[in-house]
């Protein structure tokens, strides 16, 4: 029987009372980062948080008899003079083969993105963003995520746009509040299940209103309301209706504690509202936690670890009626300059009583996909029958040039059923240059076994970026 919209509301103002993860003040640790099977990437030009407003005195030190004229002929032309822009260009070449369809996907575009970001003004500031993804060559020989009628070849989800990316305001009050409103970049905790999928040519973006808080030394709080997502398929013509954007009334709430030496505590409700042109079924009620963190054994050596369940359930208009769980567990060890270690993911799938019945599997619709469960993307949605990722990793930081390589494994299965889901071999470089350029080159085959996975997919990408 489908719970009632009371308990189901019951459910939702608990969770908005409780305000149950991490803020945007959150340390960075291992497992923290965007998927714990690739190396932590460094942060993108033009999307840092607010300045500190600690050296901007509150708008009520204004004593001025011409307050006006102070602020519009000196502080505001200073607060824009003394800006900064933000430069990206990322050239990236991207070969995809899957062995169900006919045809490859050949791609090599080249992303733009530019933007400029006020500097502090009595704790306020104000950015802007645009991008251009263009390609280089025939647009026919990938398949831009279904825009561009290739259906014979495998998909590369950068379509040619160009689109803003970023525009808001925000405000920062010393250590105790920070707020953000407009269009904005949103990356929470490891991104597992919010985040902008850096790893494509377009970010992921949200029209959002969000706030960080700590009333407490240790404790910060977080909520964000959004109301639209701007996914990295861009608002282009002849996307299929579920790569479309959302239309949403959706809120992200987190708790975390980070008084303990070893790591912190996070609790998380994202209640997400979603809907486009596919219908109502990606929204979803989702609660849980984790403890994740760092510990030396002695200055050489260290590990690091995480722990996290959630539980999940429909939510708002969705047509589906079900719940499943969620966990991982994962470990590492670093001993410079060699890393290695592993986990076991499960996104679980429940009973579905609600329209077309059978199972569901869970749901992370926001969430950086490509930095969980194998680079090849063949598991971006979870199966109707859930997902078991049992995965291992192997790093090693090569001397002449400081060039990281990193090696992973997954092994996959259904979670309910017997279903073999094959495995997954992934390898990673990547090279610094000089300040502003880094170079990268990534490999990834899976190689299905039971269906709907009964195929094999390669995919090669290099690439050069530089960043101002």
């Amino acid at each position: 029987m489908k719970q009632s919209q009371a308990s189901k509301k019951c459910l939702t103002g608990g969770a908005l009372v409780l305000a149950a993860t991490a803020s945007i003040f959150a340390q960075q640790q291992p497992f923290m980062q965007a998927g714990t099977s690739q190396p932590p990437v460094p942060p993108k030009a033009g999307a840092a948080a607010p300045a500190d407003s600690s050296t901007n005195a509150p708008a009520a030190v204004l004593t001025s008899t011409n307050a006006v004229a102070e602020l519009l002929g000196g502080k505001i032309p200073d607060a824009i003079s003394k800006g900064k822009v933000n430069v990206n260009v990322r050239l990236r070449y991207e070969q995809a083969d899957q062995s169900s369809l006919p045809n490859q996907s050949y791609a090599p575009t080249i992303r733009t993105r530019v933007g400029y970001t006020t500097a502090p003004l009595y704790g306020f500031q104000a950015m802007v963003e645009g991008v251009n993804v263009s390609v280089i060559g025939p647009e026919h020989n990938y398949n831009a995520a279904g825009s561009n009628k290739q259906g014979t070849r495998p998909v590369v989800a950068d379509p040619p746009m160009t689109e803003l990316n970023q525009a808001w305001i925000a405000y920062s009050y010393t250590n105790l509040l920070t707020t953000k409103v407009g269009q904005q970049v949103i990356n929470l905790d490891n991104q597992r299940f919010v985040g902008d999928v850096g790893w494509r040519q377009n970010d992921q973006t949200f029209q959002a209103a969000t706030i960080g808080v700590t009333p407490l030394a240790d404790l910060n709080l977080y909520y964000g309301y959004v109301w639209e997502v701007e996914r990295v398929f861009g608002n282009v013509d002849g996307l299929p209706p579920a790569n479309q954007n959302f239309d949403s009334s959706s809120h992200l709430i987190q708790a975390a504690y980070s008084g303990w030496k070893y790591g912190r505590f996070v609790g998380y409700s994202y209640l997400l509202d979603l809907s486009n042109a596919a219908g109502n079924n990606n929204s979803c009620a989702t609660y849980g936690g984790y403890f994740a963190g760092q510990a030396p054994i002695n200055d050489k050596v260290s590990v690091d670890y995480r722990a996290e369940y959630a539980y999940q359930t429909d939510y708002a208009e969705s047509a589906l009626n079900y719940d499943a769980n969620y966990y991982n567990f994962e470990a590492g060890l670093s001993m410079k300059p060699v890393a290695f270690g592993g986990g076991y993911e499960v996104l679980g799938s429940g009973s579905n009583s609600g329209t077309g019945g059978g199972r569901t599997g869970f749901k992370t619709p926001l969430a950086t996909g490509h930095a969980f469960n194998g680079w090849d993307d063949v598991f971006l949605s979870t199966p109707a029958n859930g997902l078991q990722d049992c995965y291992g990793y192997f790093q090693v930081t090569v001397p002449a040039g400081e060039v990281p390589v990193r090696f992973v494994y997954h092994k996959y299965n259904a979670d309910y059923g017997s279903g073999n889901y094959g495995q997954e071999y992934d390898v990673v470089a990547s090279r610094k240059f000089g300040k502003y350029w880094n170079a990268l080159v990534k490999y990834a085959c899976y190689n299905g076994n039971d269906a709907p996975y009964n195929y094999t997919v390669n995919k090669l990408w290099a690439q050069i970026e530089f960043n101002f």
